[in-house]
């Protein structure tokens, strides 16, 4: 177990996060020649829930599920502008007022999320279980359950937390070899059976890709980790060209590279030092080397 590889997750998730955003808001056509947006690039709902992941890690060394959910509450009360969907603000804002969110949970759209929220901020989990996948998709799980009740919802955290654990210690394998290993972590049902798709589709068969396995266009978590797992199996060892092919798919395309990009960064140690530079500052505390020691 290591904080700094969580760290070094988080950065890297929230560089893709920050750098996806900007595309909502800047021509799509600087994607196909790879001109950075203007900086500085704003982060949003994606990492700052991922600052609360990393605290809890920090504190408990496991996902401690009432501290996290508190912790999240109390991160959305400070900071609420941050993008946020109607049903998490509406979940966070009665945990604030006392509400127990195991009662919250499961009442959010008829039966539970089944979002791609829980995903997109489930990287540093792997970061800090480097190495030990099956630890880190359970403490995935344990991270969506607050927020998403329904099993696909957790399935995508579960397929995350896994792929960033195995990507912190990268092998010579093949981008299928790499899907096909994180497979065994994940529940069967829809989210499984995007990554089975996902091994056939050829790693320059990026259109595919999109029209098979979904951008996020529906956020849900089966029709987003797929196409983020495709993105991260082939560009394992190439942070930037794995965040400009995973926004040439556009859809959510914040959560996507926060995904791939909080993955990704474990396989190549580090970032490149301008994306760092361009991104809004995260809060000193969550800084490489900082939180170890507080």
């Amino acid at each position: 177990m290591t904080l700094n590889q969580a760290l070094l997750s988080l950065e890297g998730l929230s560089v893709g996060d920050a750098f996806g955003e900007c595309f909502f808001h800047y021509p799509t056509e600087m994607i196909a020649t790879r001109t950075f947006p203007p900086d500085p690039w704003r982060w949003t709902d994606d990492t700052h829930m991922a600052l609360s992941i990393v605290e809890v890690l920090r504190d408990y060394g496991y996902i401690h599920q009432d501290a996290l959910a508190q912790a999240f509450a109390r991160h959305h009360s400070e900071d609420p502008r941050r993008g946020y969907g109607g049903g998490a603000m509406r979940l966070l804002g009665r945990v604030s007022q006392g509400n127990d969110w195991h009662m919250v949970a499961p009442t959010l759209f008829q039966g539970g999320s089944y979002g791609n929220g829980g995903a997109m901020r489930a990287a540093p989990i792997g970061g800090y279980f480097a190495g030990y996948p099956g630890r880190a998709a359970h403490e995935g799980c344990r991270s969506a359950e607050i927020t998403h009740a329904h099993p696909e919802g957790q399935a995508g955290a579960m397929a995350v937390a896994a792929a960033a654990a195995i990507a912190a210690h990268p092998t010579k394998s093949s981008g299928a070899d790499f899907l096909t290993a994180v497979l065994p972590f994940v529940p069967i049902g829809l989210v499984y059976t995007g990554i089975e798709q996902a091994i056939d589709i050829p790693p320059d068969a990026h259109t595919v890709a999109v029209e098979q396995l979904g951008i996020g266009n529906r956020v849900s978590a089966q029709d987003t980790v797929p196409y983020c797992l495709w993105c991260t199996a082939h560009h394992l060892d190439d942070y930037e060209t794995a965040m400009w092919v995973t926004v040439a798919g556009l859809g959510d395309r914040d959560t996507t590279c926060a995904i791939v990009g909080g993955i990704v960064v474990l396989s190549v140690g580090q970032l490149p030092p301008e994306w760092i530079q361009r991104r809004e500052r995260l809060p000193e505390e969550f800084s490489t080397g900082q939180i170890a020691d507080s």
